[in-house]
């Protein structure tokens, strides 16, 4: 490992769980597009295990420097060039993708931006495609751990705006941009796994 990289411990620690789910949804080829790339720990491991997927990473403009080192000493074919996205922003610098991927990103971002990820990736996301966002999240308005509580806390003391979000809240946003929430993966650390499906539109 090379400890020049900027590195995070927490994609370390959930990379191999996170993968384990990722392989069941993510099981024909195509693009996934992975929203909050970070220090593209998750990206070179997923694209790794994952060869028929092309791997598109993404990241917020002001932290798009992190993840390109990693992923040009990885060398993998798959990974495709890195590219700012804003989610915030109305244009995109991606039309389409048949997957869509965001780790740790929905309780950092303010709701709005929250809502504006739905509403893009339900704009872009191929009919059949899936969305999978993880991290922690409430459940019915209610917290699922002690920890989560706290991390909550933690997390309205660094910026209002910020806080996890609760899964009946992220349902209902994925339904009004046509997209279903299948499956809720318990994870490791008091995590999970959502799953949002993009139904074929009936005629």
């Amino acid at each position: 490992m090379n400890t020049n990289l900027p590195f995070s411990q927490a994609c370390e620690n959930n990379k191999d769980p996170i993968l384990e789910r990722l392989q069941g949804v993510f099981n024909e080829p195509g693009m996934v597009l992975e929203i909050g790339t970070g220090t593209g720990q998750h990206a070179v491991h997923f694209a790794q295990a994952l060869p028929h997927l092309q791997w598109q990473p993404t990241e917020h403009p002001s932290a798009a420097h992190l993840a390109p080192a990693r992923l040009k000493l990885a060398g993998l074919s798959n990974i495709l060039p890195m590219l700012e996205l804003d989610v915030g922003q109305p244009v995109w610098p991606i039309d389409s993708f048949q997957w869509a991927f965001s780790a740790n990103t929905a309780h950092i971002m303010a709701w709005s931006e929250v809502e504006k990820m739905f509403y893009g990736i339900g704009e872009r996301l191929s009919e059949g495609g899936a969305f999978c966002l993880y991290g922690p999240f409430n459940h019915h308005g209610e917290f699922t751990s002690q920890s989560n509580r706290e991390f909550d806390r933690h997390l309205k003391a660094r910026a209002a705006h910020m806080g996890i979000r609760d899964t009946d809240d992220l349902a209902a946003l994925a339904h009004a941009v046509k997209l279903t929430l299948t499956d809720h993966y318990p994870m490791p650390a008091n995590n999970g796994m959502l799953v949002f499906q993009k139904s074929t539109e009936a005629s």
